[in-house]
């Protein structure tokens, strides 16, 4: 891969708003790949994600609590549980003293495919930096969402 503003053929008014753009660009260049890897299974990063937080939970846990885990936070992750349900990969159960509250978990059939799917090679992407320099990164990156957004300013 090149240089950012070469690989875009663009120029900035800045460096922070290049680092800005640099970012999204890179995450996006990160779900391409994760979504080509996943594409034979027949489900989306997002899927994936939810498959993880559930195999991670061990039992069934709330709705809620698999959309605040997910690291792509998704307005339509209901959709895609119901599509993960659909594949009996997943199950739905509501709440016997509160109706409003589902709980979802993993199935035999969930965990089979996660045993399948290896994410090979999406760390060798981080070969070249060294553990200080990623942990340098994910500072940075936590220091971003840390960020006052009463601070923030829109012109």
């Amino acid at each position: 891969m090149t240089e950012f503003s070469k690989e875009i053929n663009s120029t900035f008014p800045n460096e922070k708003i290049k680092a800005l753009l640099n970012i999204k660009f890179t995450a996006n260049y990160f779900d391409t790949l994760g979504n080509e890897q996943l594409k034979p299974f027949k489900i989306s990063e997002q899927q994936y994600n939810i498959l993880r937080i559930l195999r991670g939970a061990k039992k069934a846990i709330t709705v809620k609590t698999v959309k605040e885990r997910m690291v792509q936070k998704s307005p339509n992750s209901t959709r895609l549980m119901d599509k993960l349900c659909d594949k009996k990969l997943i199950e739905r159960e509501r709440c016997e003293h509160d109706r409003r509250v589902v709980y979802v978990k993993i199935t035999e059939k969930g965990l089979n495919l996660l045993s399948k799917v290896k994410m090979e090679g999406l760390d060798n992407y981080f070969n070249n930096l060294s553990e200080d320099e990623a942990r340098i990164l994910n500072t940075l990156l936590d220091k971003f969402r840390t960020n006052d957004s009463k601070n923030i300013q829109i012109k």
